[in-house]
């Protein structure tokens, strides 16, 4: 990955042709990673959303900080962009700066900032697009869709070194979703009612047409006709038009993983993105798995089980034949992964990352049994979203999985 932070610029995008290719893929160092955090900021009266997006990015200090805090479609939501990282604490550290610059803008606004995966009463309708050509583009692309968009993910990137092996770990990543989306869940509530999803969120991104899952290619010459194929149709403008939940990012020399819900703190997000330099280790060396016409099969059923149940979701097993074929719950499958990615630890913090995870899954923890648990004891959904804006800006005790 190169020395930038993981943003894109605003404007409308085209991705430019060469000799090399008609898509160039950017070799980057293997395995290393960032994040991208969207996030809500809501008003103190009744911790709704606040559409002070525009102002807040102006009071953002020191002024450098505003490269790595962008604005996002709507005017409640602001984006964290981390650098690119080898360590899960170096991660976490340079998070906590850029939560700290957010926190100490927001209070000249005197709204909040939270986690979580979607707003929990908001109304579509009442949101704002954010002042820029291409969310304007957008909008009038995809009508109110633009606006239900108003939820909430972590996007983790994994450098690759090249589009070959950026297309075999896209591929491979697709059998961990439900792990992430478990893992992730954030958002149980939505339009002001309990979902009984434990991710509601996944379900919103799906409504869109470049929605799911890459095509079934492995090279990336393939790949690239695909693309122009597309491209000369009118389809896309560039890689931002695919709306997969994994996707390869040429322009960094990533693979991006888009399922998460932004989870309630900065530690759990960081140690996400390490589990998937964890497992990008263990694919890349291993090459598990055989790319088959037939190997998205399960994924609409693995996904829905993991987005409604998250941790306790059944995870169906695609075996050679129907007699070798099987279930599983979620955390006992995640237990067996993390088995098998402990010798891929290279130091204390990832050594952290196994064990939280262990904790976790052994106990079916998860943000959004956090967020039912408050609003249990509070009662009410806006007292809820107050405790979680003050776990995101670190005024509170930590989640119970901490």
């Amino acid at each position: 990955m190169t020395n930038t932070t993981l943003h894109e610029e605003q404007g409308l995008t085209h991705y430019p042709t060469s000799s090399a290719g008609i898509l160039p893929f950017t070799s980057s160092t293997p395995f290393t990673m960032g994040i991208e955090l969207e996030l809500q900021l809501v008003n103190r009266r009744n911790y709704n959303l606040a559409s002070d997006a525009v102002d807040l990015l102006t009071w953002i200090e020191p002024r450098e900080l505003q490269k790595q805090i962008k604005l996002e479609m709507t005017q409640g939501m602001i984006e964290l962009n981390s650098g690119i990282h080898t360590r899960v604490d170096e991660l976490i550290e340079e998070l906590k700066d850029l939560r700290g610059a957010l926190n100490n803008g927001a209070q000249y606004l005197n709204i909040d900032v939270s986690g979580g995966g979607a707003h929990p009463f908001q109304h579509w309708n009442e949101q704002r697009i954010t002042p820029s050509e291409r969310f304007y583009h957008l909008h009038e692309k995809y009508g109110y869709l633009a606006k239900t968009f108003t939820v909430f993910g972590q996007h983790i990137h994994i450098g690759v070194a090249n589009g070959d092996d950026a297309l075999y770990l896209t591929h491979a990543f697709s059998r961990f979703v439900p792990h992430f989306i478990a893992l992730s869940a954030a958002s149980p509530f939505y339009q002001g009612a309990d979902t009984k999803f434990d991710s509601s969120r996944s379900n919103v991104v799906r409504a869109f047409p470049l929605s799911g899952t890459a095509p079934v290619q492995t090279r990336w010459a393939e790949f690239e006709t695909y693309y122009d194929e597309l491209l000369q149709m009118g389809i896309v403008a560039s890689m931002k038009d695919f709306y997969w939940d994994i996707r390869p990012k040429p322009e960094y020399g990533t693979v991006e993983i888009r399922v998460c819900d932004t989870p309630l703190t900065i530690e759990h997000a960081a140690h996400l993105g390490a589990y998937a330099q964890l497992l990008a280790r263990w694919i890349l060396t291993e090459r598990p798995f055989v790319m088959r016409d037939d190997f998205y099969l399960l994924y609409q059923y693995n996904r829905f089980e993991a987005s409604r149940f998250g941790l306790n979701g059944m995870l169906a097993l695609h075996g050679e034949t129907p007699a070798t074929s099987s279930k599983l719950p979620i955390f006992e499958h995640l237990l067996l992964q993390l088995q098998l990615l402990q010798p891929y630890v290279q130091n204390e913090v990832e050594e952290l990352t196994l064990k939280r995870l262990r904790h976790m899954a052994h106990n079916r923890l998860s943000d959004a049994g956090w967020l039912r648990q408050a609003f249990a004891q509070r009662g009410s959904l806006n007292d809820m979203m107050r405790l979680s804006s003050e776990l995101w800006m670190d005024r509170s005790p930590p989640s119970y999985f901490q």
